[in-house]
């Protein structure tokens, strides 16, 4: 799914989180169904940490779950309770960002991918989605 690189903006549902990520149009999203994502429904495309940046005074406005290894990072926004990113237990050096969360018209193209969250480490192993957080 690699194509050129461009800028997505998005947030969270009040517009206190705003972000900027750099991906492709073209980009692959995991519905996964581990006890947090199957409960808030998410769909998420992961990048290096290094392509995503929060701006202005967004981190004033976040607030970070963490449950079992402590690995992944849910952060939401403290206002309106919407993760629109996080760190993923998957890729603790990347960004998951949540596709509905992504401002209309960068994105052309979403492949969507089941990760068994429930069976962790064969779905780790069996899915490669370590390699999507890692530099190109």
């Amino acid at each position: 799914m690699e194509s050129e690189l461009v800028l997505h903006e998005g947030g969270c549902h009040c517009g206190k989180i705003k972000w900027r990520v750099k991906a492709s149009r073209r980009v692959v999203a995991w519905s996964c169904n581990c006890t947090d994502c199957s409960m808030r429904g998410n769909v998420h495309f992961i990048v290096p940490s290094g392509d995503f940046e929060l701006l202005d005074d967004s981190k004033d406005f976040i607030t970070t779950y963490t449950f079992g290894t402590h690995t992944a990072k849910h952060t939401f926004c403290k206002v309106c309770g919407i993760t629109s990113f996080y760190i993923p237990r998957s890729n603790p050096d990347g960004i998951a960002v949540t596709v509905k969360c992504v401002k209309p018209g960068t994105l052309d193209h979403v492949e969507i991918r089941t990760y068994d969250g429930l069976n962790w480490e064969k779905s780790h192993k069996e899915t490669g989605i370590a390699s999507f957080s890692k530099e190109s």
